[in-house]
């Protein structure tokens, strides 16, 4: 982890009180300090300097009808695997991105996922057992939008921490 001096440290605890997440807290270490820390890093330096981040309300949306899930259609059906389940609050509306953790992390991961942009293309997301991030597109070549990564990035840390990472 870099080590960082006093006005450094005064910075991100200025971030953390403005309400910055880690993803946010990344993004500025790199931009501004030019410091380059993974996500986990980022995670780790936020607790050792004793700050709390601030948890933000999500605004109550109007309660949607659930349509249910339609049956197998024969018991082999029944042994496929089942796809992810999304975290409460994972999604905000049809056209929003939509971050789901696998039950079951990938193989070489600490933890991973699916992730549904605005445009309805899938990729798949994981953190390695070293803390790194990776998307891998299901479409070759496939860029999301800036916003995208941004909603991305911020669904990703509330699924994390509502599944306790």
């Amino acid at each position: 982890m870099a080590k960082l001096t006093p006005a450094q440290i005064t910075k991100v605890s200025q971030w953390v009180a403005e309400g910055s997440t880690l993803s946010v807290i990344q993004g500025r270490l790199s931009s501004e300090l030019g410091i380059s820390m993974t996500f986990l890093d980022v995670r780790f330096l936020v607790d050792d300097l004793n700050l709390t981040l601030q948890e933000k309300e999500e605004p109550k949306k109007p309660e949607e009808t659930v349509v249910p899930e339609a049956a197998p259609a024969d018991a082999a059906d029944a042994d496929a695997p089942q796809a992810a389940a999304p975290v409460d609050g994972a999604s905000a509306g049809p056209a929003s991105v939509k971050v789901e953790i696998d039950p079951l992390a990938r193989a070489g991961t600490m933890v991973s996922g699916t992730v549904t942009f605005s445009d309805g293309q899938l990729a798949d997301w994981y953190i390695d057992m070293e803390g790194r991030p990776g998307v891998v597109p299901r479409l070759p070549g496939y860029r999301p939008t800036q916003p995208d990564i941004v909603d991305f990035q911020t669904k990703l840390d509330l699924v994390l921490r509502q599944a306790g990472y």
